[in-house]
């Protein structure tokens, strides 16, 4: 299998990477009986997270974007809004 080259694809696999983060939150309050699940929780809520984070400034800027610097997640969301924007 080959390396992923769609830019929606790569879009939905960052999404689905801050999905499984904020699911996880969710379940980690949500859950108070069983010490293990909740270390399995914030062990995969840090995997998910650091995921998320690799694909917002490096990803994006290295094989989406490279012509636009992020300088946060903030950055990143106003950009997606003017760039849905200009679409239209």
């Amino acid at each position: 299998m080959g390396d992923l080259r769609n830019a929606r694809l790569i879009y939905l696999k960052g999404v689905l990477f801050l999905v499984l983060a904020l699911g996880c939150i969710g379940l980690t309050t949500l859950e108070r009986d069983s010490a293990a699940m909740r270390l399995g929780l914030a062990r995969l809520l840090a995997w998910a997270s650091a995921r998320f984070y690799y694909f917002l400034f490096y990803v994006i800027e290295k094989y989406l974007d490279p012509g636009y610097k992020f300088s946060g997640v903030l950055s990143f969301v106003k950009h997606l809004a003017g760039r849905n924007r200009r679409r239209q």
